[in-house]
């Protein structure tokens, strides 16, 4: 196998890996091809507190056994309807509307992040039935205490964090007795997309009380705004972490077939609904033991954590409290707000290789304020760690395009005797002190790069609608003109023209016709990781040129000395 074929070879290989890759990282939820789930009103009990011995339709029951049993309720009773009355919360970075049902966070705007299909509005992440059926619940579990279906008065008119505070906190009171009181309070903070939910409990009643407190995410199973390549689409689905068995994704699937793998309990970590850019997360406090769910209620699924309440003696108060994260996957940001969460943007194996990428990508773009002068900037870089071997791989076809002649003389010498005619190539490059193999290690090494590169780029948030120059305004969509992946090959036929030609007639066509195939295959790409490919090309393209003339100039003057 002479060196064309080797390369061929690793390029081929070089697009199965990439894709194996993909299809083996991103479990694809269940394809629901008609709408989400309506929400319907008729039918539905009123909302209030259950009778005892009654399950409230989508509460979590403890694994000890605090809480009333549940069987599998129907769906639309499990979140708020649409005619129940809300309050508006808005802060310098979300608007969040909060239902009287449970005080649930149904529906909430991103200020900062525009909409994927439409660029004049916000980024909606809970969603109240718009695209998808996504909210944020919580509620107590125990005979008589209020639940995600409870009914609790609101303030009157929009909440605005006001000019010169930090917070704002919405209280909620519950509106049912039975000698207790339940308040539930919501603490938004400027800047920050971290929500304080905590639940101030009084026990006004003449029995202790041993609740248990839980924090889910109700949504549907329809894959979130996803980038997909080749079919493959970005994960959607719950994420538990814990300090034990780190960071693991669940599939719908797996939920619906009962196969669900994941810690379920501990004394930290958190559990998440996460999908691509974007992540909900609820916190609980580190050292308090947890239990940690995932289920399918109806045509929903429910995914959260169940904490436990100290004893409440009568005529005591007690408060319970969980962070709850609803915004952007900022890498930085969220190794700040808790371990391990930064693990949401998920590089999988290549990890060792993508998060230093990406933060020298964040580092360059700290430098030029640009996404995409950082990817060339990033790319200038990766070539110079890779100098060497790239110079080593060019001197080698460098030096068998120097021989071409003399292959070719070969070839027509011992054409007709195949085994006669590599042996006497061998030869040649034992005599030439030429490494046939010499331009191989280059592109092996360079393969894990690029596929880590490649998740960095289609996982951070930054590349999101974020302009370079020109027709390019978003970096983490396709050339929506198609300028650069045709630069791309181009850029890839002048690398061929550089290279030794083949001297098997079927292989030269072959090797002529990748950057054709290149081009179609990179027309759905990031443009961001075309940009990518077509620097580190037009870099290769002038340090293999440079190290071709040195070599042939150099067989030039030897040949005249003599």
């Amino acid at each position: 196998m002479d060196q064309r074929r080797i390369i061929l070879f690793l390029v081929f290989s070089f697009s199965l890996v990439m894709l194996w890759d993909a299809w083996l990282r991103q479990g694809q939820p269940p394809r629901v091809t008609e709408a989400p789930p309506a929400v319907e009103t008729a039918g539905v009990p009123t909302p209030g507190v259950p009778s005892p011995g009654v399950p409230s339709p989508g509460v979590p029951s403890p694994a000890a056994g605090a809480g009333p049993s549940v069987g599998v309720p129907e769906a639309r009773a499990a979140i708020a309807p649409v005619g129940t009355q809300r309050t508006i919360v808005r802060t310098d970075v979300l608007v969040a509307e909060i239902s009287a049902q449970g005080g649930d966070i149904v529906r909430m705007e991103l200020l900062r992040h525009r909409a994927g299909d439409d660029r004049s509005r916000n980024f909606v992440l809970f969603d109240d039935g718009g695209r998808h059926i996504y909210a944020a619940q919580s509620g107590l579990i125990g005979n008589g205490l209020p639940t995600h279906r409870t009914v609790f008065s609101l303030p009157e008119g929009e909440q605005v964090l006001a000019d010169g505070r930090d917070s704002l906190t919405l209280r909620l009171e519950s509106t049912e007795g039975n000698g207790v009181r339940v308040a539930k309070l919501l603490t938004f903070h400027r800047g920050s997309y971290l929500i304080d939910v905590a639940y101030e409990i009084v026990n006004e009643s003449e029995e202790a009380l041993a609740p248990h407190a839980y924090f889910q995410f109700m949504r549907d199973g329809q894959p979130a705004e996803a980038v997909e390549v080749f079919g493959v689409s970005t994960f959607t689905g719950p994420a538990v972490y814990t300090e034990a068995e780190k960071f693991q994704k669940v599939q719908f699937e797996d939920i619906d077939r009962g196969r669900a793998k994941f810690a379920r309990f501990s004394a930290d970590g958190w559990i998440a609904m996460v999908q691509h850019y974007f992540v909900g997360a609820w916190l609980p406090q580190q050292g308090v033991q947890r239990e940690y769910f995932a289920q399918r209620v109806g045509e929903l699924y429910s995914t959260g954590v169940i904490l436990p309440v100290a004893a409440i003696a009568p005529g005591e108060t007690r408060e319970v409290a969980v962070r709850l994260y609803a915004g952007p996957q900022e890498q930085g940001l969220l190794s700040e707000v808790a371990p391990g969460l930064d693990l949401v943007v998920d590089y999988g194996w290549l990890t060792i290789i993508a998060a230093p990428l990406y933060w020298v990508l964040a580092w360059f773009y700290g430098l030029t304020g640009n996404w995409g002068w950082a990817i060339v900037l990033v790319t200038v870089a990766i070539k110079l760690i890779f100098f060497p071997l790239s110079a080593a791989s060019y001197k080698s076809m460098a030096k068998m395009r120097v021989l071409g002649p003399r292959m070719q003389r070969l070839k027509e010498l011992y054409g007709h005797d195949k085994p006669r005619m590599q042996q006497e190539m061998m030869e040649m490059y034992k005599r030439e002190k030429i490494n046939p193999l010499g331009g191989c290690l280059p592109i092996l090494v360079q393969i894990p790069v690029f596929i880590a590169l490649y998740w960095v780029l289609l996982g951070s948030v930054g590349l999101r609608h974020a302009p370079w120059l020109g027709w390019i305004q978003d970096l983490s969509a396709r050339d929506p003109y198609f300028i650069l992946p045709i630069v791309m090959g181009l850029s890839m036929l002048v690398q061929m023209k550089l290279n030794p030609t083949p001297p098997d007639p079927i292989q030269a066509k072959i090797m002529m016709a990748l950057p054709i195939v290149f081009t179609f295959m990179f027309m759905w790409f990031p443009s961001g990781l075309v940009l990518y490919w077509v620097v580190n090309n037009i870099l290769s393209i002038g340090q293999q040129w440079q190290i071709t003339r040195m070599i042939e100039g150099g067989k030039k003057a030897g040949t005249s000395t003599a």
